[in-house]
């Protein structure tokens, strides 16, 4: 009876959707950049977790969208977006089922066989309720960001647990995604591992270099182009690092967006530029061959990368956090 029952509610939200209505909520997502919530969902996110001691089960976690009780250690997760792909992959499980995002829907690189061969469990902002029952996990670990509308049917599947978003929080949903795994003490030392080689790659920069340069964080996208600031999960890693970043990298917000005219405010020491999905569907190559970018500095001298989109901006977990690193170390040459 449950099964049918599941089944007639997803017909109905399919039929919702495909009538441009939402399951629950409608609208921008508060946690949304812009929104009322983004600055501190950060701050919510570490309050989440579970105070179960280590291998205890049952276990109630505190999370984005109330509290869920897992009633054993699970094995089949589904993860509705690359950070939850990240965070579970890092702690030694491969997911059943993944939800990618539309402009990369493929495996990252970084992760490679280490996650397994999950299923196709739609994407990161339409996950696909059908394949996800079909794949009977005991576990679906997203955020409210990307499928807040969709979270009563899918708890309605399985036990779910949502983050606030991905993003500048990642450390937070890391140690919230790991609660509901049992493997808090694993997440917790892989942070610090991480942390300390973020602050000896900012140490050897300095050394080697006689000064920390300037990075700057362009990323192309369908209809925009941004520079990527504190409020941004590569924003962080930077910060980790020690290594400054120029004034619009500074700002207390996710990025700043900027026109093709405006692209001498990426000026900097580097500037590491990314490409979200097909390079032609954005301005990168106006932008690149344009007659001002042959004018910055970075481009002068040398130090205007391309750096991969799918670690810098999609990556949004310690796997991809260490991958950063690795760039920017052989980069700099520190």
């Amino acid at each position: 009876m449950r099964t049918q029952g599941l089944a007639v509610l997803i017909a109905a939200a399919l039929a919702l959707t495909a009538c441009g209505q939402a399951p629950s909520t409608d609208g921008r997502s508060e946690v949304a950049q812009g929104g009322p919530g983004f600055l501190d969902a950060g701050a919510r996110t570490a309050k989440y977790g579970t105070d179960a001691l280590p291998g205890v089960f049952p276990r109630t976690i505190t999370h984005a969208m109330g509290k869920t009780t897992l009633s054993k250690k699970p094995t089949r997760v589904v993860v509705l977006d690359t950070g939850e792909l990240d965070n579970v992959v890092a702690l030694g499980v491969q997911p059943a089922g993944v939800a990618f995002p539309d402009g990369s829907p493929a495996m990252p690189s970084y992760i490679g066989d280490k996650a397994g061969k999950p299923a196709t469990a739609g994407t990161q902002n339409a996950p696909n309720l059908e394949a996800i029952s079909a794949l009977k996990p005991d576990l679906i670990l997203g955020s409210k960001l990307r499928a807040e509308k969709f979270y009563p049917l899918l708890a309605k599947i399985a036990p779910t647990v949502f983050s606030e978003r991905p993003g500048y929080p990642w450390k937070s949903d890391f140690r919230l995604n790991s609660a509901a795994l049992d493997k808090t003490e694993q997440a917790d030392r892989m942070l610090a591992d991480y942390e300390a080689s973020a602050r000896k790659l900012g140490q050897d920069a300095q050394a080697k270099l006689g000064k920390l340069p300037v990075i700057s964080m362009l990323r192309f996208m369908p209809g925009r182009i941004r520079l990527y600031a504190a409020k941004s999960f590569v924003g962080t890693v930077l910060a980790d690092t020690g290594l400054p970043v120029t004034e619009s990298g500074k700002v207390d917000d996710l990025a700043v967006e900027i026109s093709a005219e405006q692209i001498g405010r990426a000026d900097a020491d580097w500037i590491l530029y990314g490409t979200y999905g097909d390079p032609g569907k954005t301005q990168q190559a106006g932008v690149l061959g344009g007659p001002l970018w042959s004018t910055l500095g970075a481009v002068k001298s040398g130090h205007a990368k391309a750096v991969s989109d799918e670690t810098w901006y999609l990556g949004l977990g310690v796997l991809a956090a260490n991958s950063v690193l690795t760039d920017l170390r052989a980069t700099l040459g520190a």
